[in-house]
């Protein structure tokens, strides 16, 4: 086994492990559904979603056709989406989230969904 994919699996790992630990706090009501983020290496999907039925609320990523078009960094692609999520929760009639980062640092594009959804009005 190469030593870097060594590295990204222990990475990966590690991740999940954040992840499973945030989400024995976090939980999903009605009231407060759960602003989940998930973020690959070119692309941010974020969902909101009721964890007591299982149903996503709302969703928003930068594959749709009006931000992939765009121009920018990855970091202004990811404010962008948190603005939309935003906006369309709003619309679902959602003015509060619990925010779960998947197990990623608060850091980046991360902490630029979170910041997109706050300007556009979302509590988290």
């Amino acid at each position: 086994m190469a030593v870097t994919e060594k590295v990204s699996k222990n990475k990966a790992v590690a991740r999940k492990r954040r992840h499973f630990r945030l989400r024995k706090k976090i939980v999903g009501t009605p009231e407060r559904p759960r602003l989940v983020v998930t973020r690959s290496n070119r692309h941010m999907f974020v969902q909101v979603v009721d964890d007591t039925v299982g149903h996503t609320l709302a969703s928003a990523s930068t594959l749709e056709a009006d931000l992939r078009g765009t121009d920018g960094t990855k970091v202004e692609k990811a404010r962008k989406v948190g603005e939309k999520i935003a906006e369309r929760a709003k619309d679902a009639g959602i003015e509060a989230v619990v925010f779960d980062r998947g197990g990623n640092k608060y850091h980046g594009r991360v902490a630029a969904v979170a910041e997109g959804a706050r300007e556009a009005g979302l509590t988290l």
